[in-house]
């Protein structure tokens, strides 16, 4: 299989060839790995000889490969992909970027959960597979089971982001952040007799200071949180929280469509966004029956006892990271309603939230015979 890969330095693309090392992907491709900065310089080792960085914005060079699978971001797709079908290209695009989600000729990419849409779009003839928005993924491989038996009538999820989601520069950002306070603060953490408002208030003041790293993320997120995520929309909403309607319902290809709502807020982990769900359902079922739904929604889901231990010891991103799994927990009915039911999600939108499906994507293609 001939496969071009642009963006590949990045965290996507990082995990993105770590995980077909992992799998032993790479002995079926022929890859070619391109550039925007390094042209000519060696190809990264993947187990077996690969030509020196191409230009990623060489259309000639782009267009000789029947696959092309993009982790470098929305503006080099825009630049390149119009311009590539303009001259007659018709090989398949896998990208991890939004540029194309809502595409009518685009197939979003979650094979555990959609896997006959993707099967029937490239029976179809299409053309440009697309790994959805991060949190929506999630939330469907933690959940699906219950949409799949068509029981949810509204979602709302109230997403807890890692700074990684933002970017590499945001996640290194947090951890100089992290660092710029306990220094701040440690003459007082070296003094048993320090109280602890004491240490409040020199972190406090810490936060406040110009000094205080904030060139990448704009604001400080160590000890603190950002209530925002992504452009505003015209109703009050940001791009993101806008995300989990439109791409949910296309994946699932729901019509009438599901309202999904909810508030996106980027929090102080690393790596792994967590979700606080509440999913209105259009019948009043036992919880072990829900229970059972979540459970059956992927291989990968995993019900955590609605008890404090199993939960502070499996349901967090300290526990996640790293893994396929997705932690489902708290589930419980809410007294709001006998049809309310809560929930608490997390996984890492590194693996599913992002680079798998693209992974698992160029194994559909293989195991069809594309791109040979």
């Amino acid at each position: 299989m001939r496969v071009g890969f642009v963006g590949w330095r990045g965290m996507v693309g990082s995990v993105l060839r770590a995980r077909m090392t992992e799998e032993g992907d790479w002995s079926a491709i022929d890859p070619v790995f391109f550039s925007t900065s390094q042209v000519g310089a060696p190809a990264p080792e993947v187990g077996r000889p690969c030509p020196p960085l191409a230009d990623a914005h060489d259309l000639d060079a782009l267009a000789q490969l029947p696959v092309l699978v993009s982790c470098q971001g929305s503006d080099w797709t825009r630049q390149v992909h119009g311009p590539l079908r303009a001259r007659g290209w018709r090989g398949h695009f896998i990208d991890a970027s939004s540029a194309l989600r809502l595409k009518d000729d685009a197939v979003l990419l979650l094979d555990p959960i959609n896997g006959p849409a993707i099967d029937a779009a490239l029976d179809a003839g299409t053309l440009d597979l697309v790994g959805a928005n991060c949190t929506v993924s999630l939330m469907l491989m933690a959940v699906g089971g219950l949409f799949a038996r068509g029981w949810v009538s509204w979602v709302s999820a109230m997403t807890y982001q890692a700074a990684s989601g933002a970017g590499a520069a945001q996640m290194r950002e947090l951890v100089a952040q992290m660092r710029d306070l306990g220094e701040a603060a440690a003459p007082l953490l070296d003094d048993p007799a320090a109280d602890a408002l004491a240490i409040e208030g020199r972190v406090s003041a810490r936060l406040r200071d110009p000094r205080h790293p904030t060139a990448a993320l704009g604001h400080p997120l160590a000890g603190s949180l950002l209530p925002w995520i992504d452009a505003p929309m015209a109703d009050g909403q940001s791009r993101e929280e806008w995300k989990a309607m439109a791409e949910g319902n296309k994946l699932l290809g729901l019509n009438p469509p599901v309202p999904m709502d909810g508030l996106c807020v980027r929090t102080g982990s690393l790596r792994c966004h967590a979700q606080g769900l509440t999913l209105g359902l259009n019948r009043d079922l036992p919880l072990d029956v829900l229970e059972a739904a979540i459970a059956d929604s992927t291989p990968w889901t995993r019900v955590i006892p609605n008890q404090p231990e199993p939960s502070l010891r499996q349901l967090s991103p300290a526990a996640v990271s790293g893994s396929l799994d997705i932690a489902v927990g708290r589930i419980r009915k809410l007294k709001t309603d006998p049809r309310h039911l809560g929930a608490f999600t997390v996984g890492d939108q590194l693996l599913w939230g992002a680079a798998e499906p693209l992974r698992r994507a160029l194994q559909i293609l293989r195991k069809r015979g594309l791109g040979a």
